[in-house]
């Protein structure tokens, strides 16, 4: 067996033995040996961020004159090679750990340290040549890069995120215009309510996700604001104030995202509101989504037994012991997925308010739990479009059947003969099994003519059609 090599490294807490083949150091194998939390590594999409901040920085320390046009090369092709997909198993530290992120600043800082190293023809841990600190890390501070790849990562979540959210967004209203002339009845507290059309309730759910794309455009005007060259508190000190003034627009062109500087640095330092406003629209997205997967379930079930008004597509068999059974397991994923995206919530609010004085050191569990409701909403949202609503199909002459039987419509008579008397023929209607229209015709409340206009289902779900016609009626009258 070939023996396993070293390099040795140095911290401010002593020596550590290196893998020799490694590009991490020292500060990222002690932050693998104290953080063995999740088993877990980055989100691949933050360490990008993060990379894009490093070499952004590199570029504006280059431009003020304090970093050698050579050695800045060398960090810049390093970040360049990251980004195209190497060296990623090199980053090592727990998804979540102490000391507010500096286990992935240091991380990054080392592995690109040691590429752009051998870039410069030396040999992986010789700091002497770029220093993972003095020169990878130069006017930075963990404080300023890690909530500012943070919040870079969160933006473009939010971009594919509100994609997916208005493709469903467009499937849903393909479905209201499908079912537009499909009349069901209506259900408030699951209780027969009035005759709704099967396409209203699917434009409403188109509704409410334009709000959750609305909020999401939002979520990215407000990660935007970042508080890269405040370093350690805001102040700025150790960075050169030219840089400090130039390196935002520097990291807007290398991410090709629409960053600005923060006001104020020490604000931006201290408060992590940003990151709970952002879960906050990703809770609100999650509880509508939640409420449609719920409806779906309800209005699918049976296929005997149950509502039946709707059918969802078959996905898998639904049961080891009951052949046929078909069960309604996208919505119930996405109700889970709901279910997770409110309780990490929780999580990221509660580390907001933990901070403490000029800095919230939890930003990590912060991230963790954001990142992976992000994930998990585009995959949901993805799902549902396309393994569930695009499939989604009604039985009309079923639901007219219903809406024939049901005493829902009594309501629209009751402006006319009154609510005693309407009520009366709900009660006389569910003891007789006659229909409502019967029972007002045997009684001569109502000309037929004006009580099958009045009864019209389809009428029934236009606003203001049955007040015009109790208008007209008396007007009529007078």
């Amino acid at each position: 067996m070939k023996e396993k090599k070293y390099r040795i490294e140095e911290d401010s807490l002593g020596e550590m033995k290196v893998d020799a083949d490694a590009y991490y150091g020292v500060n990222a194998l002690r932050a693998r040996e104290n953080f063995n939390i999740t088993g877990l590594y980055p989100d691949r999409n933050f360490t990008r961020s993060l990379v894009e901040v490093k070499k952004a920085c590199a570029l504006t320390n280059h431009e003020v004159g304090l970093l050698s046009k050579k050695k800045t090369k060398a960090i810049v092709k390093a970040c360049d090679r990251i980004l195209e997909g190497e060296f990623l198993d090199q980053f090592i530290t727990d998804a979540i750990q102490g000391g507010a992120g500096t286990s992935f600043n240091m991380n990054a800082n080392e592995v690109i340290a040691n590429i752009a190293i051998e870039e410069l023809g030396g040999e992986k841990g010789d700091y002497s040549l770029l220093h993972p600190n003095d020169h990878v890390n130069m006017g930075q501070s963990t404080n300023d890069v890690i909530p500012t790849a943070g919040k870079m990562t969160m933006i473009r979540y939010f971009e594919d995120l509100g994609q997916e959210v208005e493709a469903l967004v467009d499937s849903l209203d393909k479905k209201a215009h499908e079912f537009d002339d499909y009349v069901k009845i209506g259900r408030t507290q699951l209780e027969d309510a009035v005759p709704i059309r099967l396409g209203q309730e699917f434009s409403a759910y188109a509704s409410v996700m334009r709000r959750d794309v609305k909020r999401i455009q939002q979520g990215i005007i407000k990660l935007s604001s970042v508080n890269l060259g405040g370093t350690a508190t805001g102040t700025g000190l150790n960075a050169d104030q030219r840089y400090v003034k130039m390196v935002v627009p520097c990291l807007s062109k290398v991410s090709g995202l629409d960053l600005v500087q923060a006001d104020d640095l020490i604000d931006g330092t201290q408060n992590l509101d940003a990151f709970l406003y952002a879960s906050s629209i990703l809770k609100i997205l999650a509880t509508s989504l939640s409420k449609i997967s719920n409806d779906f379930r309800l209005m699918g079930s049976g296929p005997i037994t149950g509502l039946g008004e709707i059918q969802l597509p078959p996905r898998q068999a639904g049961s080891s012991i009951m052949p046929g059974k078909v069960n309604p397991v996208i919505p119930e994923v996405v109700n889970q997925v709901c279910f997770n995206v409110v309780g990490n919530d929780m999580t990221v609010t509660m580390a907001v308010e933990a901070g403490q004085l000029e800095l919230n050191a939890f930003e990590p569990v912060i991230f963790h739990n954001l990142f992976e409701n992000f994930r998990s909403l585009i995959g949901g949202v993805h799902t549902l479009r396309i393994n569930c609503v695009d499939g989604i199909s009604s039985d009309k002459k079923r639901l007219d059947k219903i809406v024939e039987a049901s005493i829902a419509s009594v309501t629209a008579i009751a402006p006319h003969i009154g609510y005693v008397k309407a009520s009366q023929i709900a009660k006389k209607a569910l003891q007789s099994h006659k229909t409502v229209r019967d029972l007002v015709l045997e009684d001569k409340l109502m000309d037929p003519d004006v009580l099958d206009a009045i009864l019209d289902p389809y009428r029934m779900t236009m606003p203001g059609v049955i007040e015009e016609d109790r208008i007209k009626k008396e007007e009529d009258l007078d």
